[in-house]
């Protein structure tokens, strides 16, 4: 999807005005107003996971966890594009930094999952984009690479399942990254809900451990998150596996966008090569 179909979804949506793009990925993100508008892909699931993150949103607010707050109570879907408002958070008053994650995560994690009346969080899908990614990544990268990627995903779905967690289950976030988190005048708030689920609460760790092992995050920086949320992830023994496969799902969430950006393709080529090597001290670049 690019911006120019997504500006068609959003007049299809009757959200008209002056819409400045903020980011376009695995959505399209507005401002408009007041408000913030997310267009999704039309792709089969995505309805239901918006309308998911909104009920997720709600849950977030009445628990008093400081985190984006749903401007409508359903998505719209234009053309089985799901659209969803948001009330616009303040500027960020400085950039936010693994502690702040770390507070935001914590609170997530002392949360119980949400009455069986309202929603259900689902398990996290870690790999489950994974075909809809090389899918749309198409001719663009080599079938072998893309064999490759699915041999993988299937390989760490089947050691996930025999996993001993050492947190007890819970809701997660899913994404949790510093770049998921705007600090505002009153605080660090969480953002980007659509991956919320009910899991091992280790997803949430091994993420920002991945950061520090192949994104070039600061180890002090990384060692703050520790210090704040109380436990590294590194010393349970699934880390190894929950790592792996965060790195195969990233590696096809970057190949969807190599049809139409050459950095995109470089990136994914970087990340693929350094799979098949097992070389762990190659240094992958968000994307």
């Amino acid at each position: 999807m690019d911006e120019a179909r997504a500006r068609e979804v959003l007049d299809g949506a009757g959200l008209t005005g002056d819409a400045r793009l903020l980011a376009l990925g695995e959505n399209a993100v507005f401002a408009l107003g007041d408000l913030v508008v997310k267009v999704g892909r039309p792709a089969p699931g995505l309805v239901e996971r918006a309308a998911r993150e909104v009920g997720i949103a709600r849950w977030l607010e009445a628990a008093g966890v400081p985190a984006v707050r749903a401007a409508e109570s359903e998505p719209r879907v234009v053309d089985g594009h799901p659209v969803t408002v948001w009330h616009r958070l303040g500027e960020a008053v400085r950039p936010a930094e693994a502690a702040d994650l770390a507070g935001l995560i914590r609170q997530v994690h002392e949360l119980d999952p949400p009455a069986a009346d309202s929603f259900v969080l689902p398990p996290r899908e870690l790999l489950g984009g994974v075909e809809r990614w090389l899918t749309l990544a198409g001719d663009a990268i080599e079938p072998a690479d893309a064999d490759y990627l699915r041999e993988r995903r299937d390989a760490f779905a089947d050691v996930v399942r025999t996993l001993t967690p050492h947190l007890p289950k819970g809701p997660v976030h899913g994404d949790a990254l510093p770049r998921n988190v705007l600090v505002t005048a009153d605080g660090p708030v969480l953002v980007d809900l659509e991956t919320f689920s009910s899991d091992f609460r280790e997803h949430d760790l091994v993420v920002m451990a991945l950061s520090k092992d192949r994104y070039g995050l600061d180890p002090a920086a990384y060692d703050s998150f520790v210090r704040v949320y109380g436990w590294d992830v590194r010393e349970w023994d699934g880390c190894a596996v929950l790592r792996g496969a965060r790195e195969t799902a990233s590696c096809a969430w970057v190949a969807q966008h190599a049809p139409t950006n050459p950095k995109a393709l470089a990136e994914f080529e970087r990340r693929v090569a350094s799979l098949r090597d097992g070389d762990a001290s190659v240094r992958w670049y968000p994307f």
